[in-house]
């Protein structure tokens, strides 16, 4: 074979891996972006009505969209990546004309005024070219507005949690926390709840339940903690629950995550060097998880990592308050009427210094 021959071999070999680098450089240019993520019909936003936050996701990756490109309101990205769900968050339900990313709200008057709030989560893409079928999930919560307090926290005795229309179907579900009688569940305690002081270290009863929720979606209690104060975000704190373990054998978890109603029981307290504090307010963090996608029931404690004093938070808080009645002269003998539940709904920053020493 002569030289020339060879050398018109070489030129041809370079040619080819020439083309063939050219072209693949040229479909990871052309290839879409929303390829890195599966795309799936999601023509559903499952929302959560907190007293004061609303949550709501939508499943991840709707229809090739990421993460990065939807928006809430059409302003914030703020999105997060949330066990298949693409989540955003409304923290400030504050009536007023600029609220939280675009968060529109309406109060509606009469014997029963009302207080609704919108928003919508919507698809953003800024290339030239759009290769997903856009999406606008506008969704709303509605609050009664008579019991209003300060800082536009409602008090109400539950939250809400709805689908509407989408491969889901339709319910609305009410979301509540009781205080029961005994540990078959089965009869809650009236309001105001009061303990006697003679009667602390006894057992508590707490179910958490979605009436009317789909038997597809679970309730899941992530964390539950208890204050001195009405603010769950009180660095004064004892924890009960902690990433769905119990925190100590003073507190047990009859069922989690196994249907639509969670239970579990704690031994009450009152907090030390705290006399005149009367109340004790307990907070738990919930999530309604969906059980045909996901498994809902949080892994046995004891084959996880030991129970972490850092809680990780990402759902609404539900909380009931607890008065303590003495004897003495202080209180007359009873405590004055108030209502049991004070529902917050605020996503907090993952604070836990526990209060040293509680009296049992």
């Amino acid at each position: 074979m002569s030289e020339q021959h060879r050398e018109l071999l070489r030129d041809t070999s370079l040619t080819k891996h020439h083309t063939m680098a050219f072209l693949g450089v040229l479909l990871m240019l052309l290839m879409p972006l929303a390829w890195s993520c599966p795309p799936q019909k999601a023509d559903y936003v499952m929302v959560s009505c907190f007293p004061n936050a609303i949550i709501a996701n939508v499943p991840e990756c709707p229809y090739g969209w990421e993460i990065d490109q939807l928006s809430l309101g059409g302003v914030c990205y703020t999105g997060i990546h949330s066990s298949g769900y693409y989540r955003f968050i409304i923290p400030d339900l504050t009536p007023k004309n600029h609220s939280y990313c675009g968060t529109q709200s309406e109060y509606m008057s009469g014997k029963d005024p009302k207080y609704v709030f919108y928003n919508s989560i919507v698809s953003n893409d800024t290339s030239l070219t759009v290769r997903n079928q856009p999406v606008n999930y506008t969704f709303s919560c509605m609050y009664r507005a008579a019991h209003l307090v300060n800082n536009a926290v409602f008090s109400q005795r539950v939250a809400t949690v709805y689908v509407n229309n989408g491969s889901l179907g339709t319910f609305r579900s009410q979301l509540s926390m009781n205080v029961f009688t005994n540990s078959k569940f089965l009869y809650t305690k009236d309001s105001p709840y009061v303990i006697d002081t003679s009667e602390i270290g006894s057992e508590v009863f707490i179910g958490i339940e979605a009436k009317g929720l789909s038997s597809r979606f679970k309730v899941v209690i992530n964390n539950c903690w208890a204050t001195p104060t009405p603010y769950s975000t009180d660095r004064k704190r004892w924890s009960l629950i902690i990433n769905s373990c119990s925190s100590d054998n003073t507190v047990t978890i009859y069922e989690n995550g196994k249907d639509s109603r969670s239970m579990f029981k704690f031994n009450s307290f009152r907090f030390q060097r705290l006399d005149k504090v009367s109340t004790v307010w307990l907070h738990c963090e919930v999530h309604v998880c969906d059980g045909e996608r996901f498994a809902c029931q949080p892994s046995p404690c004891f084959v996880r990592r030991s129970v972490s004093s850092e809680a990780e938070l990402s759902g609404g808080i539900l909380t009931t308050e607890f008065y303590f009645k003495g004897k003495g002269p202080a209180n007359n003998g009873y405590i004055q009427d108030a209502s049991l539940f004070i529902l917050l709904a605020l996503l907090v920053n993952p604070c836990c210094d526990l209060l040293n020493g509680l009296i049992m």
